[in-house]
């Protein structure tokens, strides 16, 4: 079992386009585990309840959450969603792992969401580097979160402890921080 793409599998299915396996996530993501399921096996990527579980489990990032019966991914959705998320308050930093190539312009226009709903935000430089290393030479940004905030930037933390907020203005980005 390739647990790691069995995760991207899901990740790409729940975040970005469940229409390729033929399913419809409800307007807050989630979707039955018989249906997710039913759908991977009709179109030859079928999985166990007992293999989607260890895959959930043991995920380093804990990318899904699953709620008796259903299962969603915790965050990173293209398609539009409602994670129910509620306004937190921040700490004073917060981290954006990136790859290199993109810090001149990363620190000329700020941060953006791109397709996706929001920016994503670590609470330490350790988790900002590893999600800077998948895009390349890893750059962690120093993000002053609290003055964020204290402008009125609204931020939210995701079930697997992601930061999440609509933009990272120039301003707020205080420099790099040495990678681990």
């Amino acid at each position: 079992m390739d647990v790691k793409k069995i995760s991207k599998q899901l990740a790409y299915v729940l975040r970005h386009r469940p229409d390729t396996i033929g399913i419809t996530l409800g307007p807050d993501g989630w979707v039955p585990i018989d249906t997710l399921l039913a759908a991977l096996r009709a179109h030859g990527k079928g999985i166990s309840r007992a293999t989607l579980d260890t895959v959930v489990a043991d995920n380093d990032k804990q990318r899904f959450a699953i709620d008796g019966d259903r299962i969603r991914a915790s965050q990173g959705h293209s398609v539009q969603v409602d994670l129910g998320l509620t306004p937190v308050t921040p700490p004073a930093r917060l981290y954006h792992g990136t790859a290199r190539r993109n810090v001149d312009s990363i620190m000329a226009d700020g941060v953006h969401r791109g397709s996706r709903h929001h920016v994503h935000l670590s609470g330490d430089p350790g988790t900002a580097h590893t999600v800077g290393s998948r895009h390349g030479a890893p750059v962690i940004l120093i993000v002053d979160a609290e003055a964020m905030a204290a402008a009125g930037h609204t931020f939210y933390r995701s079930a697997n402890g992601v930061w999440l907020t609509d933009e990272i203005p120039p301003t707020y980005l205080l420099g790099q921080t040495p990678t681990p």
